[in-house]
């Protein structure tokens, strides 16, 4: 329909359950009782399970690789290596680069080398034991700053160690400054740490295929790089998405989807892999650390005039997103300000640390908590309000970001920045404080001697979908039909629901645009178009635009049956209603036996590819906003932090769901709490020393502080309803909040995340 006679907010006045509102989710009440099928709930009558033998060391040489002692094991049916791969053994989201199973050399710990099937999952992982594999260590390459530029290296690949060299320049790169201010960052290594481990179960077919149920984010791009190593055309190669415990970016990349399936192939029988929590820390990929050179330079009432960096990316044994990280990382690298000069430099580099790749906030995690030290150094020496400085040098629309790309829609940064700063602080300690309030007090380890308060503020930017040039699109099919006597809709899309509440949307989308109230949505599978990765807080966007352009063209068809346009008309209550209120058709009357089905893409405005030399260009659809105010608690003895309050003022554009919209601020802010003080992965000579729950730590409800949510709408004229991604800014914007606030407390320089207790007091546990 071209255009609708009302209003999607007045449509949904009438709809129960459509924009704007805040539905049951569907799998809501089954995941809380615990009855919510997940992937690794995966059953078939006859299946066999999957292993994997993963090479215990970072750098290495295979010189000997023998399964014949696996193989004659009881209860095993097949053990493949390499060599058994039936298409091309290697595949990459960027760049094709990562090998199925190792051939003559492994490049990180954990790197699989051999998978086996057996009929037991204890016999496979007994079978495991009996390969032989002989190696010839080789030193690891772990420092990333060095493997920029030390061409003295070994080459991990063929091309070197350098992944990704990007440059930015803009106005005068060597411009001067009243007041300057410079320092050293660093970021560690987060997990995605999503609770359900990967799984999945690989079906073989009668046509020589096979059908693959998994957890996932990007339902395509996995059945392009699987099909492609199991020398399969696409239509052999099946995909459904089974539920999903959690994502955050680490399902991106492939895990047990080349290896179920060969296995399934091979045995003729389905083959189930299911990681536990060890094996999960190997089997997919983390955040990029960092290390990050700054020099912020500004006028002495406040307003900066350059910006210069250098961002080293750690992406480890293969590039996976590293391509991304550093052109997100050196386009964001600035920050939400007007900056009218700058020179920035970003590189990406394998090493023979850990694979990294996609997490919730990809490439700007990291620049915005060096950004935003800096601006509270360069408050502190110029003797301003931290706050104060952000609004004086917010962007705004019309403002022009790092790129030289214009800012065509609402940037409201100083009211963000603004709002959090006026709400209520906590009220102030006293002396009769209850001591399980305190950092520590819970295990009584202090009654509040050395404890002291701070605040600290955090904003960012971030780009909403996929950027530089890459044509991002989703693809819906919408089935109107007349069941039990009343017109229901049927929604079809490849978009992976990982948690975010994406069944619910597209149920909102069908009811305010078709008019109805009963709406069902298919499983997410292959056979329907692609719909792009559950990532870069993009579904809401473009699989929201592609339900939305589908609806519509239902909604033309039904007035086609009518004989009239469909200017003017619209689809409520079960009517089809003219604009002046009169009621033409009742749909199910209009349906009878017959149904109505229309499959349309959504593609956003184009973007385009950086200069490789300026890095000038319109390389982003959109920017997302949000800025964080915390308080803590410091114990400076014990160095224990507690995050008192954690607010968050956040533009959305358009709340769709608004009870989703505040849970995601609240998810997103729990994360970047975990990097500000306790989330990371230690990796030593290239080996990880805490794969566990045990020693990789995260925020439990009792980490998480009060929030307070303020939720701006301000519609971006570009986008479908007005919307702007929800998910990844608070992520961003929370940590340098927390780490500002502990310097505000202490005093002290901290010039990493994530703070541990020994950057407090100086001595090591």
């Amino acid at each position: 329909m071209s255009a609708p006679a009302r209003s999607p907010q007045a449509l949904h006045d009438t709809i129960a359950g459509g924009i704007g509102e805040s539905p049951l989710r569907p799998d809501g009440t089954l995941k809380v009782r615990g009855e919510f099928a997940y992937s690794s709930d995966l059953w078939h009558e006859d299946m066999l399970w999957g292993a994997t033998l993963r090479s215990p060391h970072p750098h290495a040489r295979i010189v000997r690789l023998d399964v014949s002692r696996a193989l004659a094991q009881p209860g095993v049916h097949a053990v493949l290596t390499h060599e058994d791969v039936p298409g091309e053994n290697v595949y990459g989201l960027k760049y094709q680069d990562t090998p199925a199973l190792a051939e003559d050399l492994v490049r990180y710990q954990g790197e699989p080398i051999a998978i086996l099937a057996a009929d037991h999952p204890e016999i496979a992982r007994q079978a495991l034991k009996e390969i032989v594999v002989e190696y010839d260590v080789l030193e690891p390459i772990t420092d990333p700053e060095r493997a920029a530029h030390d061409d003295t290296l070994p080459k991990l690949h063929p091309g070197g160690n350098l992944v990704r060299h990007q440059r930015i320049v803009k106005g005068d790169p060597t411009a001067t400054a009243e007041v300057v201010v410079s320092g050293v960052y660093e970021i560690g290594m987060q997990d995605q740490a999503f609770l359900g481990p990967e799984s999945g179960l690989a079906v073989p077919a009668e046509d020589g295929g096979v059908d693959l149920y998994l957890a996932t984010q990007w339902l395509h791009v996995d059945q392009r790089q699987t099909a492609k190593a199991l020398g399969l055309p696409l239509d052999k190669v099946r995909l459904t998405l089974s539920g999903v415990g959690g994502a955050f970016g680490g399902r991106e990349d492939l895990s047990m989807q080349i290896h179920s399936c060969m296995l399934a192939l091979r045995t003729g029988r389905p083959v189930k892999m299911s990681y536990n929590r060890l094996e999960s820390f190997f089997g997919h990929v983390h955040r990029h650390p960092a290390k990050m050179y700054y020099e912020h330079g500004a006028t002495r009432d406040g307003k900066l005039v350059y910006v210069r960096a250098k961002l080293y990316f750690d992406g480890g044994a293969y590039a996976s997103k590293t391509p991304v990280v550093v052109g997100n990382g050196t386009t964001l690298s600035v920050g939400p300000y007007d900056v009218p000069n700058a020179h920035i430099e970003g590189w990406g580099v394998y090493t023979n640390n850990p694979t990294c790749g996609a997490m919730r906030g990809l490439g700007a995690v990291q620049p915005t908590y060096a950004y935003e030290s800096q601006m509270d150094k360069l408050a502190a020496a110029l003797g301003m309000d931290p706050a104060e400085l952000r609004i004086r040098n917010a962007l705004s629309e019309g403002s022009t970001v790092v790129t030289g790309q214009v800012v065509d829609f609402p940037a409201p940064v100083a009211e963000l920045v603004q709002r959090v700063r006026d709400l209520p602080l906590p009220p102030e300690p006293t002396g009769d404080r209850d001591i399980r309030e305190l950092p520590g007090g819970a295990s009584n380890t202090t009654h509040g001697e050395g404890v002291v308060r701070g605040v600290g503020y955090g904003v960012t930017i971030k780009n909403i979908s996929y950027a530089e040039g890459l044509d991002d699109y989703s693809t819906a099919r919408v089935r109107l039909e007349v069941l039990g006597g009343e017109p229901v809709a049927m929604v079809h899309t490849a978009a992976a629901e990982v948690g975010q509440g994406l069944v619910t949307l597209q149920q909102q989308i069908a009811r305010t645009e078709l008019g109805v109230t009963r709406v069902s949505v298919h499983p997410a599978d292959t056979s329907v178009g692609d719909a792009g990765s559950s990532s870069a807080s993009r579904q809401t966007y473009v699989t929201g635009g592609a339900v939305r352009n589908a609806c519509r063209a239902v909604a033309d068809a039904v007035c086609a049956r009518l004989g009239v346009s469909s200017e003017g008309m619209s689809l409520t209550g079960g009517k089809v209603v003219a604009a002046d209120g009169e009621v033409v058709a009742d749909l199910a009357e209009l349906l009878g036996d017959t149904a109505i089905e229309e499959t349309r893409e959504f593609h956003h405005r184009p973007t385009y590819p950086l200069d490789p030399e300026t890095g000038q260009g319109d390389a982003h659809v959109q920017y997302g906003f949000s800025a964080h105010r915390a308080v803590v608690d410091v114990d400076l003895d014990l160095g224990l932090v507690k995050v008192v309050q954690l607010d968050c003022a956040q533009d959305v554009g358009k709340a769709m769901n608004p009870d989703a919209v505040v849970a995601q601020i609240q998810g997103g802010s729990a994360q970047g709490l975990g990097l500000a003080v306790m989330e990371e992965i230690l990796v030593e000579d290239g080996k990880v020393r805490n794969p566990s729950f045990t020693d990789y730590l995260i925020p439990t409800i009792l980490d998480m502080p009060p929030m307070r949510v303020d939720v701006l709408e301000r519609p971006d004229p570009h986008a479908p309803y007005g919307v702007r991604g929800v998910g990844e800014p608070p992520t961003i914007s929370a940590t340098p909040a927390i780490a500002n606030a502990i310097r505000a407390a202490t005093g002290l320089e901290l010039p990493r995340v994530p703070i541990r207790p020994e950057h407090i007091t100086g001595v090591r546990p």
